[in-house]
């Protein structure tokens, strides 16, 4: 039998399938986020978003 775990990710809130991303933590980003995340340059308007996303982590995690 096939597990379909969704996972929601936490850059674009989107239900994914748990092997369609990786997980940092106890959290989960999507392949598609983390291409993006990886390909977007300091300078650009969304990087400050991704960073806010990312910082969600450790916030979780110490809460």
């Amino acid at each position: 039998m096939h597990d379909e775990t969704l996972c929601k990710c936490i850059v674009c809130g989107e239900l994914k399938p748990h092997d369609q991303g990786l997980r940092i933590v106890t959290e989960f980003i999507c392949g598609s986020c983390e291409n993006e995340m990886v390909q977007t340059d300091v300078m650009d308007e969304k990087y400050p978003f991704y960073v806010h996303q990312m910082k969600q982590i450790w916030i979780h995690k110490n809460a």
